[in-house]
């Protein structure tokens, strides 16, 4: 995976409403009713993250709230991959509504 410009990060950002750009990347907030939602949460996110060979970095705070952040280390940056994990991702968020 070759690294994306700003231009192309930008343009792909208009796909994932939800996602914001922050330094190397892409990342999501997530706020759940508990504990155990939030968890169950994170365990949809592994069989995905380890079929992609990618996995995120998830940050959980106050019981509840979730951060994930999206970057290719091998590249430095945000490419196509941290793209395609993240629809994976917002397909589970909008499978739970």
């Amino acid at each position: 995976m070759v690294k994306l410009s700003e231009t192309e990060i930008n343009e792909r950002l208009k796909e994932l409403k939800n996602w914001r750009k922050e330094d190397n990347y892409l990342v999501r907030n997530l706020q759940f009713d508990d504990f155990v939602s939030a968890v169950n949460f994170i365990n949809k996110i592994v069989p995905i993250s380890e079929e992609l060979e990618h996995h995120p970095d998830i940050e959980l705070k106050d019981y509840n709230k979730l951060t994930i952040k999206l970057t290719t280390h091998d590249e430095g940056g945000i490419t196509e991959l941290d793209f395609i994990l993240a629809k994976k991702i917002e397909d589970i968020v909008s499978s739970a509504k």
